[in-house]
C-alpha cells in the first residue's frame, strides 16, 4: 500500500512538471506604427489616423503539442489621433488597448533557436483622453471625442525566441494588427467620408521564462 501511494505521488509529481514545464511568460517592449486613412468630400482631401509611439505588452502562453500552442495577449499602444491636410496637422491625446488569443506555429520546443508564427484575433479599444474644444482646427474634416471605441480585431506576427538560460529567453518578433477605423474617437464632419481600415506594425523584444 505504501509502495502504491509512494507510486502515485511521484506519478503526480512529475506529470506537474511536465505540466508546468509547457507554460511560459513574458514581457514585451517596442514601437507602434500605424497608417492613415484617406478623408474626402466637400471640404477637400485629407488624412486622419494615429501618432507612432512606443508600445508594451506581454503574454501567457502554453505549448499543447510539439508544433503547436497558445497565447493569451495584452498589448498598450499609446498614439495620439490626429489630422493633417495641406501641410497642417492637428491632434488629440488618445491610446489603445489590444487583447487577442493567439494559436502559435513553432519549431521544436528546446532548441537554442525557435522560429515562430502566430494567428489570431480579439479586440482593441481605443480610447481619446485629451480635452474637447468648442472649436478645433481642420474641424471640416473631423472632430476628436473624448470617448472610447471597442472594435474586432485580427493579428498575425513572426518571429524567434533564443534561449539565454534552461528557463529563460529572448523573444523578438514583428506583430500586424487590422481592425475597423474607429471613427466614434474621429468623427467624420459632414460630407466628408473616411478610409476603411486601420493597419499597425508593431516590432517588439521581450525577455520570458520557462514555468
Amino acid at each position: 500500500m505504501k509502495t502504491l501511494k509512494l507510486s502515485l505521488l511521484v506519478l503526480t509529481a512529475s506529470a506537474a512538471t511536465c505540466f508546468a514545464q509547457q507554460w511560459e511568460l513574458a514581457g514585451m517592449g517596442g514601437g507602434g506604427f500605424l497608417n492613415t486613412v484617406g478623408v474626402s468630400g466637400t471640404p477637400g482631401s485629407a488624412t486622419a489616423g494615429f501618432q507612432s509611439s512606443f508600445a508594451a505588452g506581454g503574454y501567457v502562453g502554453y505549448n499543447s503539442y510539439k508544433h503547436l500552442g497558445g497565447e493569451l495577449h495584452y498589448d498598450y499602444l499609446p498614439g495620439d489621433l490626429k489630422l493633417t491636410s495641406g501641410g497642417s496637422t492637428t491632434t488629440f491625446s488618445g491610446m489603445a488597448h489590444a487583447v487577442h488569443y493567439d494559436v502559435t506555429f513553432h519549431t521544436n520546443n528546446n532548441p537554442k533557436v525557435q522560429l515562430f508564427a502566430t494567428f489570431g484575433g480579439g479586440m482593441k479599444i481605443f480610447q481619446g483622453t485629451g480635452t474637447e474644444a468648442a472649436y478645433q482646427p481642420l474641424s471640416q474634416f473631423g472632430y476628436f471625442t473624448k470617448t472610447h471605441a471597442i472594435k474586432p480585431m485580427g493579428t498575425a506576427s513572426v518571429g524567434a525566441k533564443f534561449a539565454l538560460s534552461k528557463r529563460v529567453f529572448l523573444r523578438t518578433e514583428v506583430r500586424y494588427f487590422i481592425t475597423q477605423f474607429p471613427k466614434e474617437i474621429i468623427t467624420p464632419a459632414p460630407g466628408t467620408s473616411y478610409g476603411a481600415l486601420l493597419h499597425q506594425f508593431v516590432p517588439m523584444a521581450g525577455i520570458g521564462m520557462e514555468m
